[in-house]
């Protein structure tokens, strides 16, 4: 009774974690551990099942322990838990393991040593280093005592022994495995809840014919499950959202490729292909495990009717759950409103006022106009050192240079990646959130800025450094024409990470072959600030910047993510007011913004999706025309001021340059 009393608050901090709670919970469990045995010699209830109780429950705490410290700690301290089941299915394939050691004291004290040290460690009583220290010689004292115990079973491997429990391994593999799928657990303390969809494969156990087929399509379908969690869990992290279904898978191509910018073309696809067999693995193993649990549960009737009864009950504790349930009911809703959307969408590509009247931009003409984009320029880089000094100084540059520039915060319809939603978003003025919604877009004829413009008589241009390959989708729906890429524009110097071709060359290449002629409206994306980031290539004079061979990155180290990130913004930035410092062009008007928000890990969570925007010109009749907007002078929004959404800004600004 006492070491269920023991095993109870185990669980209990399993639930909690590393709270001053837990802790408590904890330090009764380890002082419980001494008053059992206590007991039990003094009353004469010692037991062989007493004893393997107690070592059980011992090793479960400890386990739970060290999986929380190794959050804190490091992997390494996993092994601390992990030893006593490493022994167990060790005991599987070698025989000679199989047999009770004799007791030891010293292996008692170690074990409290354990437990004592880990519950320790994660309170922080004691400096990280001194904690560190302790749970390095814990593990040593516990690789000894291991030791000697698995040297006395190998002396008395050929000594005959006691009977010794075998069998049942793979049926509590398969067990703990389908467990962990139903559950999907976000850390150790979710194993422990219990799944109430755990009742439909006792309903398939108890299946009078058709149980093995019935388990196994049960098992694939938890085994996509699982890879769809997985999928909403890496989604939620760098884009803010779930994984749908439908066509996200978009994203596995250009997401091995950035992954390739900044580990190496060899070994993102070698990652890439150790997920896809792991994925492969899952539809193998789950399978196999549920009709292994189904077949044990079949002759096992009364163990299947209590974990039936638990699981009708389990929604109504605190510890019951509903995840994988929860999951399969949200992925079905999800194709059902991405078919109702589809629809929708169709009925808002139609609904265009400038399709049979455009606009004729009178109030621009003779004007250059240029779209910017600044990749992962958002908010939350206003607020960093070197953004933040990039962005005051170039304010006080521009003034000096007769440029005017009034900028406010837009709401971007992605986040942390797919830029391209953005960029249509922006020219559609339709509101892009998703692969599905970007591609039907493609497919149909609506105005964009760029169309506008080029049946205003605008020559037309796009400027993407980051494109390494031909682009007929893009052609065939903004039209513009001539589309610049990393393969056409002549660069010969080296590139850095993802960006294949840096913002000042981009510029400067740009105002050499398209801002010479007649007045062109172009989109231009800057993309030295695209993940991952490097240390971003110092400035040269502008007539030196030749073929790109002396745009070599800067000799310097950067370690922390948030730090890169606010430099190579804060380059960009710098960059096109250096730029604009050199423009005789009188008659050049810029919308400059922001694609996104960066991943979630410069962030921080919840951040928002709204990015910077400005607009800059030398005319100050330009300025005049969006005086309504309610933006502020200089390059920092006012944080008080108007927020839109991006697809606000085509009929705005086209309805602001027109009649």
């Amino acid at each position: 009774m006492i070491t269920g009393v023991r095993l109870a608050l185990a669980i209990g901090f399993a639930v909690v974690g590393p709270t001053g709670t837990g802790l408590t919970l904890v330090a009764l469990g380890l002082a419980l551990d001494w008053v059992d045995g206590q007991v039990a010699r003094r009353t004469g209830t010692a037991s062989r099942f007493g004893a393997r109780f107690d070592m059980e429950t011992d090793a479960f705490l400890i386990a739970v322990l060290s999986g929380y410290a190794a959050a804190a700690y490091g992997w390494w301290v996993l092994l601390i838990g992990a030893a006593r089941y490493l022994l167990w299915l060790a005991e599987r394939v070698a025989p000679w393991l199989r047999r009770p050691v004799p007791p030891r004291y010293w292996r008692k004290v170690v074990a409290a040593v354990q437990g004592i040290v880990l519950a320790v460690a994660l309170s922080g009583l004691v400096p990280r280093a001194v904690a560190s220290a302790a749970l390095v010689v814990a593990l040593a004292l516990l690789a000894e005592s291991f030791g000697r115990d698995v040297w006395w079973l190998w002396r008395c491997r050929t000594e005959p022994a006691t009977a010794y429990p075998t069998g049942g391994g793979p049926t509590l593999v398969a067990i703990g495995v389908v467990w962990a799928a139903l559950l999907l657990p976000a850390g150790p303390a979710g194993l422990l809840r219990v799944p109430a969809e755990a009742l439909v494969l006792v309903g398939v156990a108890l299946l009078p014919r058709g149980r093995r087929v019935a388990a196994a399509l049960l098992g694939v379908l938890l085994a996509v499950l699982v890879v769809v969690h997985a999928m909403d869990r890496g989604f939620e992290t760098f884009l803010d959202r779930p994984f749908d279904p439908v066509t996200d898978w978009h994203y596995l191509g250009p997401g091995v490729d950035v992954l390739g910018d900044s580990i190496g073309d060899p070994a993102a696809w070698a990652t890439a292909a150790l997920a896809l067999v792991t994925v492969v693995a899952l539809l193998v193993a789950l399978p196999l495990a549920t009709v292994r649990v189904a077949g044990s549960l079949a002759r096992h009737r009364r163990p299947a009717y209590a974990l039936g009864a638990a699981c009708l009950v389990a929604p109504l504790l605190p510890l019951g759950s509903t995840a994988a349930g929860g999951l399969a009911v949200d992925e079905v809703r999800q194709v059902h409103t991405d078919l109702a959307d589809q629809r929708a969408f169709a009925a808002e590509i139609d609904t265009d006022p400038y399709a049979g009247a455009p606009p004729d931009l009178r109030r621009l003409r003779g004007a250059d106009v240029l779209v910017v984009f600044v990749e992962s320029y958002g908010r939350v880089a206003l607020d960093m050192p070197a953004t933040s000094a990039a962005v005051t100084d170039g304010t006080s540059r521009l003034d000096a240079s007769g440029w005017h520039t009034r900028s406010a915060f837009l709401t971007s319809p992605t986040f942390g990646a797919a830029s391209w939603l953005a960029h249509s978003t922006l020219q559609s003025g339709l509101w892009v959130d998703s692969q599905r919604r970007y591609d039907q877009l493609l497919d149909a004829d609506r105005t964009t800025l760029t169309s506008a413009f080029e049946r205003a008589g605008w020559r037309t241009a796009f400027d993407v450094p980051a494109n390494t390959r031909d682009w007929p989708e893009g052609q065939a729906f903004y039209g513009f024409d001539r589309l610049y890429d990393s393969r056409n524009v002549g660069y010969r110097g080296p590139e850095s990470g993802y960006a294949k071709v840096p913002d000042q060359y981009t510029l400067s290449t740009f105002q050499d072959r398209e801002l010479t002629g007649s007045p062109v409206f172009a989109e231009i994306d800057l993309v030295s600030s695209h993940h991952p980031w490097t240390p971003p290539p110092s400035l040269v004079p502008w007539d030196e910047v030749g073929d790109g061979t002396r745009l070599r990155p800067r000799a310097e180290t950067l370690d922390d993510v948030r730090d890169k990130y606010d430099r190579n913004i804060a380059y960009s930035l710098t960059t096109l007011v250096s730029w604009l410092e050199t423009q005789p062009d009188d008659d050049l008007v810029l919308l400059v913004l922001g694609d996104h928000q960066p991943h979630s890990y410069v962030t921080g969570p919840r951040p928002g999706h709204d990015v910077p925007v400005t607009v800059v010109a030398r005319d100050p009749r330009v300025l005049r025309r969006i005086a309504g907007w309610g933006w502020r002078p200089g390059l920092r929004p006012s944080e008080d001021g108007p927020v839109w959404r991006m697809d606000a800004v085509r009929d705005r600004f086209l309805d602001a340059f027109s009649g």
